[in-house]
């Protein structure tokens, strides 16, 4: 099974002050994500709109991002992860957006939502 993780949408699942630092918010994510991947031994990609700056790197995790930042540019570079798959039935996508899980569904990825893997990775 391959994780596709929305990364803002994941992020803001919690208003927990994120927005005063998107990157250290963005490097939690990536931490949890490598943690939670180690543990279940998942493959997982998160996509961030555009590079974090400064990027964000991970031997457990694949760090990826829109190749250009713009409205929907993550959703459209977690659409294509999808097609470029042989097997889009193997994918999960993180998130709750959506106009995103309808374009996932339709790609025939399954679709599970950002709070869910939040607390997953994140318990409260």
């Amino acid at each position: 099974m391959r994780w596709i993780v929305d990364a803002m949408n994941v992020i803001g699942t919690r208003p927990d002050g994120w927005w005063r630092d998107r990157h250290r918010a963005m490097v939690a994510l990536v931490d949890r994500l490598e943690q939670w991947a180690l543990a279940d031994q998942a493959d997982v990609t998160v996509v961030f709109e555009q590079p974090p700056d400064p990027m964000i790197t991970s031997e457990v995790v694949t760090v990826a991002h829109a190749p250009a930042a713009a409205a929907d540019s993550a959703d459209d570079e977690i659409v294509r992860l999808i097609d470029a798959r042989s097997q889009p039935g193997e994918v999960v996508v993180a998130t709750s957006d959506r106009k995103l899980a309808a374009r996932v569904a339709a790609a025939g990825a399954t679709v599970f939502p950002a709070e869910r893997l939040r607390d997953l990775i994140d318990p409260r």
